[in-house]
């Protein structure tokens, strides 16, 4: 007995040691950009008692444009050269939602599906009250878009849904297990380790920094793992973006319920046209995902943009431009 406390205190001190190491080794100043809660200069739009970070291109009086960023936890800085709509005539409205990128940070409560289409709908109103709008989604804002032709289909004109990662309970499930194929290897690990003392190290400049930017490194690395087609063979993934939220990632999924999930995909009562795109590199929620989902809306297509993996817009904003103005010409 006494042998084995011995080791054991041996073990425990070298694990001590090395955990000093790490702290030591991973010193250094990790900025995070400030929220519009503490930097009163960002771009901003109060709705629904939030403020949220967000900016419009083109005459306020053009048809409303509104894009939805991926996530959840997301910002829209890769969805920028849409801005280019407002040429056009377009007013284009981007926005941070509810406690992602640098918007207010708010309690996980008000982190729900039903809570972002509440968000959505109130900018939608105060942008249009009187004419429906167009919205484009990436990603989670595709699927948040989706489940908003759903419940509101008088107040969707038309929608541009650009890789919507699942539109089902089912279509979760598969999501998710893929996903932990990443998140339980010993890669994954060793990066969760590390970020996890590099966000020991950071200072502000709010209580939600530090999560933010341990699991914005997460996402990152995730992204950009040699394995995953979220980009190109041989191209890195490197779509730009301002901060992630954290809680904002963590706590719609952790609430979404089965029935919330197959309501992003319900969208029966929607007859405007739909234009669904993908990025030919991604064969995960690529081409062949979206083709299964052109089944579920009344009239909708699919164009397909070659050399562009998840990121359509950021990898290719040129092609992806024409198409959207096709569509919406």
């Amino acid at each position: 007995m006494k042998r084995l406390l011995k080791v054991l205190g041996v073990f425990a001190g070298l694990l001590v040691l090395a955990a000093a190491g790490l702290w030591i080794g991973t010193s250094g100043d990790y900025p995070v950009a400030a929220t519009v809660t503490d930097d009163p200069a960002l771009p901003a739009v109060d709705i629904l008692g939030i403020r949220l970070h967000g900016e419009s291109y083109g005459p306020e009086d053009g048809p409303a444009v509104i894009v939805l960023h991926g996530g959840p936890g997301g910002d829209y800085r890769s969805l920028l050269p849409l801005a280019a709509l407002a040429e056009d005539g377009l007013r284009v409205q981007f926005y941070d939602q509810r406690g992602a990128g640098l918007s207010e940070r708010v309690d996980p409560d008000q982190l729900t599906l039903d809570s972002h289409l509440a968000e959505l709908d109130a900018l939608a109103e105060s942008l249009s009250p009187d004419a429906p709008v167009t919205l484009i989604g990436h990603s989670w804002g595709a699927m948040l878009a989706s489940a908003y032709l759903g419940r509101h289909p008088a107040r969707v004109d038309r929608a541009v849904l650009i890789e919507p990662g699942f539109l089902s309970a089912a279509e979760a499930d598969a999501f998710m297990a893929e996903m932990q194929g990443y998140l339980r290897s010993p890669g994954a690990l060793v990066q969760m380790g590390l970020a996890g003392f590099r966000a020991s190290h950071v200072r502000g400049p709010d209580p939600a920094a530090a999560n933010d930017f341990l699991v914005g490194r997460l996402v990152h690395w995730f992204a950009a793992h040699p394995d995953n087609s979220y980009h190109c063979p041989g191209t890195p993934w490197d779509s730009p973006a301002w901060r992630f939220g954290a809680a904002a990632g963590q706590a719609v999924q952790a609430q979404a319920s089965p029935a919330d999930l197959d309501s992003l995909g319900a969208v029966a009562d929607f007859s405007g046209p739909v234009l669904l795109i993908s990025g030919a590199c991604d064969d995960w929620i690529g081409p062949p995902l979206q083709e299964r989902h052109l089944a579920l809306f009344a009239d909708a297509t699919h164009v397909v943009i070659e050399d562009a993996g998840h990121d359509v817009i950021d990898d290719q904003p040129a092609k992806a431009l024409a198409v959207i103005r096709d569509f919406l010409e």
